[in-house]
């Protein structure tokens, strides 16, 4: 009880108090065209570096990366020759390309400073380590950027699955799926401009919808697991940022 004539301290309230505290852990979903830049496929070395730069001061805040690479910019170089494949082949080749964008990302983030692990679900000893998940999340504690290759090792799974599975084994706080628009619309934005963009929507009505975000397959892996993913345009310079600060960007799905 307070003495009489003494009023109650005003209650502390916390540094981060007008924003929500930011995530420990992230996993960060990139399609291989974001490595393209303005090109069809490819790499573009100064679009690599400035993703790079933007992954870096994030884990200089003291937030921990894990980043999933797709490998559409090599693969789809590769469109042609590979339309009369067979399926698993295919995959394969799809899997060995984002290997490829997985290194390419790894050495621009190594020649700023910032170390890194690429890890392979397909084991190729003298180009990167074997996915354990034990060691990937070691190495993310001792603040390396983890970059996840070779999608799970099986076809039939797109990288947005391996994103999934890999962000559900490392405990990620949530999927940061970079996009080239600024969230989830009720139909493509780029093409009808009177799409509708969602802030929030729950993983039934993005599976009911059929909406294009990332396949059913992952959908229904982050809806089981009450993994939330976080859909943004990654052509806004500072919105790796944002998301891992747990800013209000882009669409929620939870």
């Amino acid at each position: 009880m307070r003495s009489p004539g003494r009023t109650a301290p005003a209650p502390k309230l916390p540094d981060c108090a007008e924003t929500m505290p930011g995530y420990k852990r992230i996993l960060l979903k990139l399609s291989g065209e974001a490595l393209a830049g303005g090109a069809h496929f490819g790499i573009d070395s100064e679009r690599v570096k400035q993703l790079s730069r933007e992954v870096a001061d994030v884990v200089a805040t003291g937030i921990e990366v894990g980043v999933v690479v797709g490998g559409g910019n090599i693969f789809r170089g590769l469109a042609a020759a590979a339309q009369n494949m067979d399926r698993v082949t295919a995959d394969h080749m799809g899997m060995l390309a984002t290997v490829i964008n997985s290194l390419a990302l790894s050495d621009a983030l190594e020649q700023m400073g910032i170390p890194t692990r690429v890890m392979s679900a397909i084991e190729m000893h003298q180009v990167a380590e074997p996915y354990i998940r034990r060691r990937a999340i070691r190495h993310l504690e001792k603040g390396r950027i983890v970059i996840f290759a070779a999608g799970t090792s099986n076809p039939y799974f797109s990288t947005d699955t391996a994103a999934t599975l890999r962000a559900l084994e490392i405990k990620a706080d949530v999927i940061a799926k970079a996009t080239r628009v600024d969230g989830v619309y009720d139909k493509d934005p780029l093409k009808f401009p009177d799409a509708k963009k969602y802030e929030q929507i729950t993983y039934l009505e993005v599976l009911a919808q059929g909406l294009g975000v990332m396949d059913a397959t992952s959908i229904a892996m982050c809806r089981d697991n009450r993994l939330p993913i976080i859909v943004f345009n990654l052509n806004t310079n500072g919105n790796i940022m944002r998301v891992s600060r747990h800013e209000l960007v882009g669409t929620l799905i939870h």
